[in-house]
């Protein structure tokens, strides 16, 4: 019947201080656990709870109460879980180009002066204005997409591109 019982419960906190080392010991298993359930892989999510961990001891000094610190640590492993899933689906959703439809020498020569032009100019850009273009045109993501990659709401990406291609527009006019 001893197979029937679930596994003890860790020991209760000792007394005073609790340290990064206590909580790794009682709390990493959980959040392996946690990760693996949102990443469906040991690996990765080993790796997520590794990065959660990382964080609570670059920010430990700055911890309020060290009983937020499973608050802390069940947040990291969460968002990192999620950023893990956003880089795996991004990785999915490369399509590299195809070799047959590769432009001449003679094509990128000739194109060469307008790239460098439109990469110059988006250098010029505010840095979200640049990134959202370049997810965008170069990346070839949709506007929900260019959102949840970059937080932003499906709004604010719309406005900000249209703002920034006009701005780059303007740009590449005075330079020609």
């Amino acid at each position: 019947m001893a197979a029937l019982n679930p596994a003890p419960a860790p020991p209760p906190p000792a007394p005073g201080p609790v340290t990064i080392d206590d909580l790794y010991r009682t709390h990493r298993m959980s959040m392996v656990r946690l990760a693996i359930l949102l990443v469906d892989d040991q690996a990765s999510a080993e790796d997520v709870v590794q990065e959660a961990f990382a964080g609570l001891f670059r920010n430990w000094s700055s911890l309020r109460d060290s009983a937020a610190a499973i608050g802390y640590l069940r947040t990291a492993v969460v968002n990192g879980s999620r950023s893990m899933l956003r880089r795996r689906r991004t990785a999915r959703a490369y399509v590299p180009p195809d070799p047959g439809t590769a432009r001449s020498a003679e094509s990128l020569a000739i194109m060469s002066a307008e790239h460098r032009a439109v990469v110059t100019a988006l250098a010029e850009l505010a840095p979200r204005q640049r990134e959202v273009l370049v997810l965008r045109y170069y990346g070839g993501l949709s506007e929900a997409e260019i959102a949840e990659a970059t937080g932003l709401s499906k709004g604010t990406v719309k406005s900000t591109a249209s703002r920034a291609v006009a701005k780059l527009g303007g740009m590449i006019r005075d330079r020609t």
